[in-house]
C-alpha cells in the first residue's frame, strides 16, 4: 500500500483495532466461549473495506487490518509475500499469505484455514451489469477470515497448550473454470514451502489443516467434502463426531460434493486436511453475496468446534 493512502486509511485501521482490543470476549469455564455476533462483526468490517480481490485497495486494507489486529492481540504475524502470474489478463500481482501463530508448548501444531481474497467478478449473477462487477464475498472469503479472526482473539486471551496456526490464504478465488491451476494460488505456494527456514510453519508436521469456507449462510448444512473423506477420512470423522458431541447441527456425517480448495494442495503434500464448506449457497459468485444472507449462528458453530479442536485436540 503507497504511503498516501495508508495515511488516510491509518486513522480509521487504528480506531478498529482499539475496539477490537477493548472486544476481546471475557471466556468463562469453557474455553470455547465463541460468539457468533463478534464473528458476524467481523464479517460486515471485512465488507465495508468493499471487494478485497488482489490489486484493490480492499485486499490491501484488509491485509493491513489483520497485521493491526494480531499486533492488537500481542500475537505473532507473518506476512509472507510472492509475484505471481493471475489468470486470465490481469498480469502479474503480490500475493501475500498472512500467518497469526498462536498458543503456547511444543505439541503438534494445528492449522486453521481461510481464504480472505474475493472473487473479481459476480460471474454467475443473472445480471449482465453485476456479473462484472467485483465479489462482495461475504460468505465466500469473509465468513472464514472472520472465524479465524475472532479465534485469535480467544486464543490471545486464554492460549492453547499448543502451537495453534491462523492462516489467511491470498489467491483463492481469481481461478477459471476447467484449470484447476488457476485456483487457490496462495494454500498452493505455501503448501510447496511450508517447511523451508524461516516459515512460521516450520517444523514437524501438525495434527492436520481444516479450512473453512462459506461457512457463514444461514441454514448451515455441512456435508463431508469427499476429497477430505477420501485422504483424510479417520481424521474428518472425528472432526464430526466431536461436532455431533457438542450438538452442532450443522454438520452432517453424509458424503457431500468433491470440491478443490484451499486445502486440497496440503493433500497433495502428504498432509493431512479438511475442506469445512457448503456449496449449496443460491448467493454463490452472485452480487448477493452479501452480509445479510449470512447468520451469526452458522459462524459460533464452526468457530465453537474449531476452538473445541484446538484446546482439546482429535488425535
Amino acid at each position: 500500500m503507497c504511503s498516501d493512502v495508508l495515511s488516510r486509511l491509518w486513522p480509521v485501521l487504528a480506531t478498529v483495532v482499539i475496539s477490537v482490543s477493548l472486544s476481546v470476549p471475557v471466556l468463562g469455564d469453557e474455553p470455547t466461549a465463541f460468539s457468533g455476533d463478534r464473528a458476524m462483526a467481523l464479517l460486515e468490517h471485512q465488507c465495508d473495506l468493499g471487494p478485497r480481490l488482489p490489486g484493490s485497495p480492499g485486499h490491501a486494507a484488509l491485509q493491513d487490518f489483520v497485521e493491526a489486529f494480531a499486533d492488537s492481540l500481542g500475537l505473532s504475524f507473518t506476512r509472507l509475500c510472492f509475484d505471481q502470474a493471475m489468470p486470465g489478463d490481469a498480469g502479474v500481482l503480490t500475493l501475500c499469505n498472512l500467518v497469526i501463530t498462536c498458543g503456547t508448548g511444543d505439541g503438534q501444531a494445528l492449522w486453521l484455514g481461510a481464504h480472505y481474497d474475493t472473487r473479481p467478478k459476480c460471474d454467475l449473477d443473472p445480471d449482465p451489469v453485476k456479473a462484472a462487477q467485483p465479489l462482495p464475498g461475504a460468505n465466500d472469503g469473509a465468513s472464514g477470515v472472520a472465524v479465524l479472526l475472532h479465534l485469535a482473539e480467544i486464543f490471545a486471551a486464554e492460549p492453547p497448550g499448543r502451537p495453534v496456526v491462523l492462516i489467511f490464504f491470498d489467491g483463492e478465488d481469481s481461478g477459471v473454470s476447467g484449470d484447476l491451476s488457476s485456483w487457490c494460488l496462495g494454500s498452493s505456494r505455501m503448501a510447496a514451502r511450508w517447511d523451508d527456514f524461516g516459515s512460521p510453519l516450520a517444523g514437524s508436521r501438525p495434527e492436520g489443516l481444516i479450512v473453512v469456507d462459506m461457512v457463514g449462510e444461514r441454514g448451515l448444512d455441512l456435508p463431508y467434502e469427499m476429497m477430505s473423506l477420501q485422504t483424510s477420512g479417520g481424521w474428518l470423522e472425528a472432526l464430526y463426531t466431536r461436532a455431533a458431541e457438542m450438538e452442532l447441527r450443522a454438520f452432517r456425517p453424509e458424503p457431500g460434493r468433491f470440491v478443490y480448495d484451499d486445502h486440497a494442495p496440503f493433500i497433495e503434500q502428504g498432509i493431512r486436511a479438511v475442506d469445512l464448506i457448503d456449496m449449496d449457497f443460491p448467493e454463490w459468485h452472485t452480487a448477493g453475496d452479501v452480509p445479510a444472507v449470512c447468520d451469526p449462528a452458522s459462524l459460533e458453530e464452526v468457530g465453537r468446534l474449531l476452538a473445541d479442536v484446538a484446546y482439546r485436540p482429535l488425535d
